[in-house]
């Protein structure tokens, strides 16, 4: 798959070919998206061009109205991985800032479709809203194909039987603790990555030493809880680990934020300072204040059990 950030290096790496396109912040790349992709992929393939993913380095929220700007599924890293297993040829990153929000839609289909792209056709949801004021839709992207030469295919949303698949639906479902479903809807487990930071080291002391994982800010956290997850170090090796996300109230009464603390079971070595990787897979209960640390060390060992029975080799 081949990256680019602008548009003479688009051009080049088509090779005169064209693309087929589709659009969006595909955040998460879940399972609706990837639905919509191998619809590109395949209309590419019919058509002997290129199959292509526009996306933005940050969610166009972010800029437009940060104030109620959603979290983020992936970082810009993650989102490229996935889209590379997806099959897709290349992938567009527009850097989004408030000049290119700003930008009317007819000049982002002129400057993204048309000169860098040269698209043959554009593949987006049918409720697809883009440019300044979300002045573009695909009612728009039609007229502009019509005099440049592109088709333009408004998709239904991949669906579930109970709702549209979708990044606002995973969010809400990982606010709610219930990982396993986001899990479903994404085709794989929530994934966040971080380094691993010196903490308290009230976890060794307890018999269970844990890595203390920093995530960036914006990135999506499940509820505040316990989880069975897979722990993947550095050098990419899954590890079975039994999460804590919370604020510990058994030993803080007004800790300010969220801590991601993992026990890997079976492990013994150091990881700190660290790239490393959390995937939750199943929620084991809610975070509890328990009134000795003997309390909170029996429950411990009792987590433990449930994250070997939840967790297959992987």
């Amino acid at each position: 798959m081949a990256v680019t950030y602008d548009a003479a290096t688009a051009r080049s790496a088509l090779g005169g070919r064209g693309a087929v396109v589709t659009i969006g912040a595909y955040d998460g790349v879940h399972r609706g998206h990837r639905s919509v992709i191998d619809e590109v992929r395949r209309l590419a393939a019919d058509r002997d061009c290129a199959s292509a993913v526009v996306t933005f380095d940050r969610h166009p929220a972010a800029v437009v109205r940060p104030e109620s700007a959603p979290c983020c599924l992936v970082d810009l890293e993650q989102k490229l991985a996935l889209l590379d297993a997806s099959g897709v040829d290349l992938v567009f990153v527009i850097h989004f800032d408030t000049e290119r929000a700003s930008e009317t839609a007819e000049d982002f289909v002129n400057e993204v479709l048309i000169d860098a792209l040269q698209a043959r056709a554009v593949v987006v949801g049918h409720d697809f809203h883009f440019g300044r004021d979300r002045g573009g839709n695909v009612e728009l992207l039609a007229r502009k194909g019509a005099v440049h030469g592109f088709d333009v295919l408004g998709l239904r949303l991949l669906g579930d039987g109970t709702e549209a698949v979708s990044s606002t639906r995973i969010r809400r479902l990982l606010s709610e603790g219930d990982v396993a479903a986001a899990g479903e809807l994404l085709g794989r487990a929530h994934q966040v990555d971080g380094t691993v930071a010196h903490g308290d080291k009230r976890g060794r002391e307890l018999g269970f030493p844990t890595a203390n994982v920093v995530v960036p800010t914006g990135i999506c956290l499940p509820a505040d809880g316990i989880y069975a997850a897979w722990f993947d170090t550095a050098d990419g090796t899954p590890h079975a680990a039994a999460v804590s996300l919370g604020r510990r109230p058994t030993f803080y009464d007004d800790a300010e934020h969220s801590v991601l603390e993992a026990y890997l079971l079976d492990f013994d070595g150091d990881l700190y300072d660290q790239r490393a990787s959390v995937r939750f897979v199943a929620r084991l209960r809610s975070e509890a204040k328990f009134t000795t640390a003997a309390a909170l060390v029996e429950q411990m060992h009792r987590d433990v059990a449930a994250t070997r029975a939840s967790l297959s080799p992987g």
